[in-house]
């Protein structure tokens, strides 16, 4: 099992910015997929999180339409949009896999529930 994520900068404020995180190795279980992040000095935190087999998908409150998940069609890849950046959302950006049914059923956006992590991709924003 293997996540890569790409996608990370240095970009301004207001601006756009597409992550994207490519999975192999998950073979035909369903899964859950989640995107989070870690700010300097702080906590590692949920974004969103997506079930493979029916898209479903979830998201943090702060995300406040800012924020939106997809994944592929051969799904095995997924992204992350991020409209209107902001100094604060300046973070290292992950994606996490995780096979239990129970997080697949309940997609929680809580990081010690996902078992395989890709290595992160930075993201800085300011002018």
């Amino acid at each position: 099992v293997q996540l890569v994520e790409s996608g990370g900068g240095l970009v301004q404020p207001g601006r756009s910015l597409t992550l994207t995180c490519a999975a192999s190795g998950f073979g035909l279980d369903d899964f859950a997929i989640g995107w989070f992040r870690q700010a300097p000095g702080k906590g590692r935190e949920g974004i969103s999180c997506m079930r493979k087999s029916d898209g479903r998908t979830y998201y943090e409150d702060f995300v406040e339409g800012r924020f939106t998940m997809s994944m592929n069609n051969a799904k095995d890849q997924v992204s992350l949009q991020i409209n209107d950046l902001k100094p604060e959302d300046t973070a290292v950006y992950y994606c996490a896999a995780e096979w239990n049914p129970r997080v697949v059923r309940a997609l929680p956006l809580v990081p010690y529930e996902y078992t395989h992590w890709g290595q992160g991709t930075q993201v800085t924003v300011s002018s």
